[in-house]
């Protein structure tokens, strides 16, 4: 069984507690890290006007955070745009974050599949990273 870093349970205090449950429900499945929940209004103009970001305010501005960044573990290098097997481990960390969400009945947006239709090809704009509560 997979287990949180300090740094990562940190951070898992600013989120909601939905996505607190999603995540210690998802450890236990398959390992990965926690890069950001809440971010200041300042981040997230700084991550919007890099063009990281398409949106001036954030479900991450809210405290606690209606959203949070993940990564598998260990990161994969250059988050895997040079590897197709390193970017399955985000698709695959998806599917377990999407499952476990429908089990507890949350309604939950993936970053790589923003409409929730299955069709991964229709994006303009993925952050396979980011998942944030609907309706909360």
């Amino acid at each position: 069984m997979y287990q949180f870093s300090k740094k990562s349970k940190i951070k898992l205090t600013q989120a909601h507690e939905k996505l607190q449950l999603i995540a210690f429900e998802a450890i236990a499945i398959v390992d990965f890290t926690i890069i950001e929940t809440h971010r200041s209004h300042e981040r997230q103009t700084q991550l919007f006007e890099q063009g990281d970001s398409k949106v001036e305010y954030s479900k991450h501005n809210y405290l606690p955070s209606h959203a949070v960044d993940i990564a598998p573990y260990p990161i994969p290098k250059d988050w895997g745009e040079s590897d197709k097997k390193e970017l399955a481990r985000f698709y695959y960390l998806a599917g377990i974050w999407k499952a476990v969400a429908h089990q507890n009945n949350i309604k939950l947006r993936w970053g790589g599949d923003w409409s929730g239709d299955g069709d991964f090809t229709d994006q303009t704009f993925d952050d396979l990273l980011h998942f944030e509560l609907i309706g909360v």
